[in-house]
């Protein structure tokens, strides 16, 4: 391998290799390059007009943490997938296809919590039971190198680099490897839209961020001066994830944030690039946006659109958290009703040009499902932002009872979009989701603690109970319990998920991107019924017991536990669900 770095208003350039200090001459572009193969396993570093030595901004491996000398990696020396290739699973036998986003299930994953070790080793044990309920890709949270030992990945900074308490860069090729051999895809969370405030180099060697920065920190330069080597930088590091790395797609974080006035989108550009390496590959790749925009220009194909293939929706989340628990501060204000759930389920978003009073601006604009699918909005009734962007990060289940919890996972599961789980809500999880962090820096531990007590003020929320982000104790609390899945109402969702995932495997009208027929009672006061080909799910949001009405028709499922007006599976379906209860139908074919 040889070593380089982008410096172009650099003096002089030294690469400090194994202890030894050599000069590098700088090329037209603005390179500096060492001319000769270096072997793996040495630590390096850049010093940039006596300043340094400096980390790599391309660095592939940081053991001594992102204040630290990089080490130079050989990718292509470790695991190449030995395993995936013995499958058959996912694609042809003899090696990993991908797979089809459209009738998929995600599950979004924070490795430093979903295992009391935290790590990718530890994560990899459980592809088994992530199987057993229906899972086809894992969505890890972001892994790039950040300063401090934990965190939720978002203050990344070395973004070529696997976060070493993980398992570095061995271990992240070992869970890649590990998810496809047991038929999962792997998608990985990246964040360009900024950069974290603790050990960012890349000013210090050239014009990577923009004069002003973003709402969470240093903006990329997308558009100024030298833009162009800065655009190859995130370019690069999307083949990194999906051609070295191997991973089925990637998740780019809150796309609205990106500041591009170029001819030619970043995100287009992104597009263009990962369709290329999945021509090359010969597999699907997968690029989802979170976006705050409601608009499906994300979704739509080049050149009116970026060409992402899917984004996600928050309306959905909205809407069905605020049927489930009245909630109405904030960003819910808008969300009461069980017809805005109505309008979600089968228009997409809710704000598709209406007015928004928590932005105080109409927002959105109208999906064309002919144009683009269903399955391109990605949904969910939790995710790590919608539980840890809360005052104490509590789930569902902390206020929720479980036919309540029953009714989330079946709308979600079951709807016309793409549905993804967080981690631990497949058995109700008692353990919350907090924001915890690790910065050595006393002033920015404040700073962040400070700024988020800020941002809950306008949801309405107790500032005195925000747990404190460095407390070590935060970060304990919000590490998932696996003994949990054995016991009371744990094991109970459990099952219940699992049934979930055997109905939706065996109906294919439940995997499909046709839009429902969705019905709210008159009045629209507790019940919805959802029509999926002849699937009916049948839902009531109330506390008291509420007639429904749906043609003849047979029993798959019914929620747990609820106050006896579920019948029992093949059975006739009841003419009354209960509190808090749904029943999935199979409409009786006409004689």
């Amino acid at each position: 391998m040889r070593l380089g770095v982008w410096a172009p208003a650099a003096r002089e350039v030294v690469l400090r290799l194994d202890g030894e200090d050599l000069p590098l001459t700088p090329d037209a572009d603005g390179w500096w390059r060492h001319p000769f193969d270096v072997a793996a396993g040495l630590d390096y570093g850049f010093v940039v007009d006596g300043d340094g030595p400096l980390a790599d901004p391309r660095s592939l491996w940081q053991p001594h943490g992102v204040h630290g000398l990089s080490r130079t990696l050989d990718l292509a020396a470790l695991s190449t997938g030995a395993a995936a290739a013995e499958t058959s699973v996912g694609g042809a036998p003899g090696g990993w296809r991908g797979l089809p986003l459209e009738g998929s299930v995600i599950y979004e994953l924070h490795l430093g919590t979903f295992t009391p070790e935290g790590t990718l080793d530890a994560a990899a044990q459980h592809v088994d039971h992530l199987r057993s309920i229906g899972v086809d890709f894992i969505e890890l949270l972001p892994v790039n190198a950040f300063n401090g030992e934990h965190g939720w990945g978002y203050d990344g900074v070395l973004w070529f680099a696997v976060h070493e308490p993980y398992g570095g860069p061995a271990a992240y090729r070992r869970f890649v490897d590990a998810a496809h051999a047991a038929g999962l895809g792997v998608i990985q969370d990246v964040v360009y839209n900024h950069l974290g405030p603790s050990g960012n180099v890349l000013p210090r060697f050239g014009p990577y961020l923009h004069e002003q920065d973003g709402p969470w920190g240093s903006a990329l330069n997308l558009d100024g001066a030298d833009a162009a080597e800065v655009r190859r930088y995130i370019l690069d590091n999307t083949r990194l994830w999906l051609r070295d790395y191997g991973v089925d797609g990637l998740r780019l974080d809150a796309v609205h944030a990106l500041h591009d006035t170029g001819p030619t989108h970043i995100l287009a550009e992104i597009a263009e690039t990962t369709d290329a390496l999945a021509a090359e590959l010969g597999r699907p790749l997968h690029l989802i946006a979170e976006s705050d925009l409601n608009d499906p220009v994300m979704i739509e194909p080049r050149p009116d659109g970026y060409g992402l293939t899917a984004q996600w929706s928050d309306d959905f989340h909205h809407a069905l958290h605020v049927a489930l628990t009245g909630e109405v501060t904030g960003y819910y204000a808008d969300f009461a009703g069980l017809a805005v759930l109505q309008k979600v389920l089968t228009r997409g978003f809710f704000h598709d040009g209406t007015y928004s009073s928590f932005r105080e601006r109409n927002h959105g604009h109208p999906l064309d499902f002919d144009r683009t699918p269903s399955w391109r909005l990605v949904v969910s009734d939790q995710n790590h932002d919608q539980i840890g962007n809360r005052a104490i990060g509590d789930r569902l289940a902390d206020t929720l009872d479980d036919g309540q919890l029953a009714i989330a996972a079946a709308l979600t599961l079951l709807g016309p979009f793409t549905p993804m789980l967080f981690m631990g809500e497949e058995w109700a999880a008692s353990t919350p989701w907090q924001y915890f962090t690790s910065h050595p820096e006393p002033e920015l531990a404040a700073a962040v603690a400070n700024g988020r007590i800020s941002e809950f003020a306008r949801m309405g929320w107790d500032r005195d109970v925000v747990p404190d982000p460095q407390h070590p104790e935060t970060l304990e609390r919000s590490v998932l319990d696996w003994s949990e899945l054995q016991h009371g109402r744990h094991a109970r969702m459990l099952a219940y998920y699992r049934e979930l995932a055997v109905l939706r495997r065996s109906e294919p009208a439940l995997r499909s991107s046709d839009l429902p027929q969705v019905d709210v009672a008159d009045g629209g006061a507790s019940v919805l019924t959802m029509r999926r080909g002849d699937v009916i799910v049948a839902v009531n949001f109330a506390d008291t017991r509420a007639p429904i009405e749906v043609p003849p028709s047979t029993v798959l499922l019914a929620s747990p536990e609820t106050d006896g007006a579920a019948a029992e599976v093949g059975a006739a379906a009841p003419p009354t669900l209960g509190a808090h209860s749904l029943v999935i139908v199979r409409v009786t074919p006409e004689q």
